[in-house]
């Protein structure tokens, strides 16, 4: 679960004044708003890589207003997705378990089950360097979400792909959303996005943030309702 209330932040020139949002256990929201909008800024400071002037976050039922990045247990997706490329594939994917102290055969089991979910298992020897847009979006989802987290962060994780690399990550992104049973804030600038993912939209402009209606489409493009976030199956623990 996502919560935030009362939210007041500045950046720069940018200024978000008392937003809310709630985002249910297992719901897949997608952020909108055009580039400068603050979209980041938000997502960072969910993630305590920035701090706010006022509000409340919740996140998975923890008040984590104070906390730092570290302590809040999300999985978190830069637009960039900063992989560490001193790291192979499967170490990048084990690293958020690897900090919890986590035996290693279990690390081992959790990389194997990750891999396979987002069809990765033949990359797990590679360097980062030598990924395709597609191969490093998947890597770091799968970083992301090696640990079980109850919410995940997602900046721009479709930004910058060709369509075919697009329509490949979008099915990570639904295998992901399938398994894990995590609340997603999914930022974009595309409404593609929503209307493939979304249970919840948000819209952020002028420093105001608002939930909108819409209609989600399948993947052949076929138009539905939003309908609230089926029961996942969980990844075996």
């Amino acid at each position: 679960m996502i919560q935030v209330d009362g939210l007041t932040l500045r950046a720069g020139q940018f200024r978000l004044q008392e937003a809310s949002l709630r985002v249910s256990a297992g719901e897949y929201a997608v952020l909108m708003g055009r580039s400068g909008s603050g979209k980041t800024t938000l997502l960072e400071t969910l993630a305590g890589l920035r701090s706010a002037e006022a509000g409340q976050v919740v996140l998975g039922g923890v008040d984590v207003t104070e906390f730092p990045p570290a302590e809040r247990g999300v999985g978190y997706v830069p637009q960039d997705v900063a992989l560490f490329t001193t790291m192979s594939v499967a170490e990048n994917l084990g690293y958020g378990l690897r900090v919890r102290a986590i035996a290693r055969s279990a690390v081992r089991q959790r990389v194997t089950e990750v891999s396979r979910l987002l069809g990765i298992e033949r990359l797990l020897d590679r360097d980062p360097a030598g990924l395709s847009g597609g191969e490093a979006r998947r890597v770091a989802l799968g970083r992301a979400i090696g640990f079980r987290p109850k919410v995940l962060l997602l900046d721009e994780p479709l930004g910058g792909l060709d369509e075919a690399t697009r329509d490949d990550v979008y099915g990570a992104l639904e295998a992901v959303r399938s398994a894990t049973g995590a609340s997603v804030l999914h930022v974009s600038h595309d409404q593609r996005d929503a209307d493939r993912l979304a249970d919840r939209l948000f819209e952020i402009a002028g420093g105001s943030l608002d939930e909108a209606p819409f209609k989600r489409t399948d993947a052949a493009g076929r138009s539905a309702a939003s309908e609230p976030a089926r029961a996942p199956t969980p990844l075996s623990s």
